[in-house]
């Protein structure tokens, strides 16, 4: 079955009285456990793609589906919700809340599903990705490679049955780059969970189960 299934979405904005159109008809479907690899050059609206299947983001025309239900004209106060069970958003500026510590940015998730257990489970993520002794720092205090791995463990504190990643590597070295990516890598296959990881990197690519090419808003 389908995790996320995109029939025919549009996306287009005007601008100026010019209308611009970012997507052009793109259908995708993304298995359970499928670990698939978005690319192209800047533009090509590999960003609004993973908008619109999240739901963070609505097409012109076509429909989005997360797990056969058409989540396409669906409300936000409904919508919230089923982001928070089912997906996780890993992004390339981070998007930490600034005004909480490493541990309870990592807890928030968890936290609006009312769990119990979300501040074990968020102090064992951040001793796994080796920032136990940082937990009670602010982003303004972290390094980008640190702040990427505790917006990492955020993404996945609820075990998401899907993971959108927005070039997670895009702002670090080479080394945090290798290292966040291979904690990510980690848990897709311990969970099983589904990845949809947008990137510029070839390597990436090579590992993934399927790549798609977006050029000038189409599947190349």
């Amino acid at each position: 079955m389908p995790v996320v299934e995109a029939k025919n979405i549009t996306k287009t904005y005007t601008i100026a009285d010019r209308e611009i159109c970012v997507l052009d008809q793109v259908s995708l479907s993304v298995a359970e456990g499928e670990f698939l690899v978005v690319e192209g050059s800047s533009g090509s609206g590999k960003t609004t793609l993973l908008s619109l299947l999240s739901g963070l983001d609505k097409p012109s025309s076509g429909r989005v589906l997360m797990e056969e239900k058409d989540i396409t004209d669906t409300s936000e106060d409904d919508l919230a919700p089923l982001r928070n069970e089912i997906i996780g958003f890993v992004f390339q500026s981070f998007h930490l809340v600034p005004s909480l510590t490493a541990l309870e940015n990592v807890m928030f998730p968890a936290e609006i599903r009312r769990d119990p257990r979300a501040h074990d489970k968020a102090a064992e993520l951040l001793k796994r990705v080796g920032m136990q002794k940082r937990s009670s720092n602010y982003p303004h205090q972290l390094s980008g490679g640190e702040m990427q791995r505790v917006a990492m463990c955020r993404a996945v504190i609820n075990n998401p049955k899907i993971i959108f990643a927005d070039e997670p590597t895009g702002n670090l070295d080479s080394e945090n780059g290798k290292a966040v990516l291979e904690l990510l890598l980690e848990f897709q296959k311990e969970h099983r969970t589904t990845l949809v990881l947008v990137t510029h990197s070839a390597e990436i690519a090579k590992i993934a189960d399927r790549m798609i090419v977006l050029k000038d808003g189409r599947i190349v």
